[in-house]
């Protein structure tokens, strides 16, 4: 029993305690849902508030939108209107204009009309003259065809022969006078145009060979000069390609090459040998390769004070230092440069003389012999190889053209060309310009001479132009024009298989027919 009660009581405890439990979760859960719905009557409450401001703030921006379209729509139609009232304005301005118009055209019609019918008169009155003057002129040639026995038609007939033979005589002499005058006037004006040119160019008279001088202080450097069992000299000989001749000469040394610009290397090499003091073979290859170095700025240098000399500008670099090149170079023993640059001087003046482009005939006269200076050998005449490199660079159509045909080699297609060709002449024919052995130029000439004479019909031979061109006159019994054109080629050809000449020799072949009769 004692253990039961206790027991009961606990039960009894719990179950009021549960009990008082369960009534305070239904007080607390009612006071929740009490809170609870008087949360959310308030927001019910805000969220009213809150749409009946959106609804008034959107109200609000509707009628300001609605004022905004209406005023511009009202601007619309105002500049509508001002559109329409000035279309009306010009609508009316144009009737206006359109009236004034027809008012003047009809009082130009009418003054028109006015005058067509005047004009009517007048041509019928004419019309009444020129019937009467037809008849009047009919009655004098019927008088005349009387007085002469001819009829019109057999006087105008005699008439118009007459005229004809006087007219074709009078033209033909007044021809003949302009021919003669037109040849005389050219023959001088071109002797006159030509001795101008030469009298205001300055000419140099040849000076190049095949040798230099190497001038020393004393015969002491000869020695150091040729080293120990002569390793100095033949290194340097080796380095240059320049045969050095150290002989009995005071104070001089002999620098023998046909390459000029080999020689300069080798003169300036010793110079700066001797200068030095220091001379053996690394030493000498040392100072000749920049010797050359220096020999190729020089002549990139000499070809720009080339060209600025004579105002010649835009010319290609590559050109520059042909040009350059050409003052190591010479034909028969006439320097290159000066030969061009006299060239080029002869043909601006002449080409100012007759009115043509100047720059352009200088720019000609100064390229025309670059083919003279090559790289490498080449199997192309130097006029044509020179055309070549002009066309590579950018040179114009006429430059070019005047290159390649100043030995007739090609076609001469501007003015340029001639004056190119006789400027070349003049400065290569000068007295003084070039120089060659006297015998053998001489007996070459001969030979050229006797070459034409051994073929048949070859009435006199003569060569000209320095050897370069060989004229033959031929009997015009004996040789027809196309047995001439067959002469030229054979001489020719016998000439390039028998001879030995520098450059090119021209064969021209004349035949000539003359009749001639006396007027006693």
């Amino acid at each position: 029993m004692d253990t039961i009660l206790p027991i009961i009581l606990a039960i009894a405890g719990l179950a009021i305690g549960f009990f008082i439990a369960k009534t305070l979760e239904k007080k607390s859960a009612a006071s929740l849902t009490a809170e609870a719905k008087k949360e959310a009557a308030s927001i019910i409450k805000d969220a009213t508030n809150q749409g009946e401001n959106l609804k008034k703030e959107k109200e609000l921006r509707a009628k300001e939108k609605f004022l905004e379209l209406k005023a511009e729509h009202e601007q619309v139609i105002l500049a509508k209107d001002r559109k329409i009232a000035e279309s009306e304005k010009r609508v009316r301005d144009k009737e206006s204009q359109v009236s004034g118009e027809l008012a003047k055209n009809k009082k130009l019609s009418d003054e028109l009309e006015h005058k067509i019918a005047d004009y009517n008169n007048r041509i019928e009155h004419l019309e009444k003259k020129q019937l009467e003057t037809d008849r009047l002129h009919k009655s004098q040639v019927e008088q005349l065809e009387v007085i002469s026995g001819l009829s019109a038609e057999d006087a105008k007939s005699q008439l118009v022969e007459s005229l004809k033979a006087e007219a074709k005589s009078s033209a033909m002499a007044h021809i003949q006078d302009t021919i003669e005058e037109a040849k005389l006037t050219a023959h001088q004006e071109a002797k006159k145009i030509i001795l101008n040119t030469i009298q205001r160019v300055g000419t140099e008279e040849a000076v190049e060979n095949c040798v230099s001088v190497f001038n020393i202080e004393s015969d002491d450097v000869k020695g150091r000069i040729i080293g120990r069992e002569g390793r100095n000299i033949r290194a340097l000989e080796a380095a240059t390609g320049v045969e050095i001749i150290v002989d009995d000469t005071p104070e001089a040394i002999i620098l023998s090459c046909f390459d000029p610009v080999r020689r300069e290397i080798a003169r300036l090499s010793l110079h700066k040998l001797v200068t030095d003091g220091r001379i053996h073979p690394a030493r000498i290859e040392e100072v000749v390769a920049k010797t050359a170095k220096q020999i190729e700025d020089e002549i990139i240098e000499v070809g720009k004070r080339t060209v600025i000399d004579l105002g010649i500008h835009g010319l290609h670099p590559e050109l520059i230092k042909i040009v350059g090149r050409m003052k190591y170079r010479s034909s028969y023993g006439q320097n290159l440069l000066q030969h061009s640059r006299e060239v080029s001087k002869l043909c601006g003046i002449m080409a100012a003389e007759l009115g043509l482009n100047v720059k352009l005939a200088k720019r000609a006269g100064l390229l025309h012999d670059i083919g003279k200076v090559p790289d490498a050998e080449s199997d192309l005449p130097h006029a044509l190889l020179g055309m070549q490199w002009a066309e590579k660079y950018g040179e114009k159509e006429e430059v070019c053209n005047a290159i390649g045909a100043h030995h007739d080699e090609i076609e001469m297609k501007s003015m340029l060309s001639p004056i190119i060709q006789v400027c070349d002449a003049i400065s290569g024919a000068r007295p003084g310009a070039r120089r060659q052995v006297l015998d053998s130029y001489i007996q070459r000439l001969k030979d050229l001479e006797d070459i034409a004479y051994g073929f048949q019909g070859v009435k006199s031979a003569y060569a000209i132009q320095a050897g370069r061109e060989l004229r033959v006159i031929v009997e015009s019994e004996k040789v027809s024009d196309d047995l001439a054109a067959t002469l030229s080629f054979e001489i020719s050809h016998k000439i390039q298989t028998e001879m030995t000449y520098p450059g090119q020799v021209k064969i021209t072949v004349i035949r000539e027919t003359r009749a001639v009769n006396i007027a006693k």
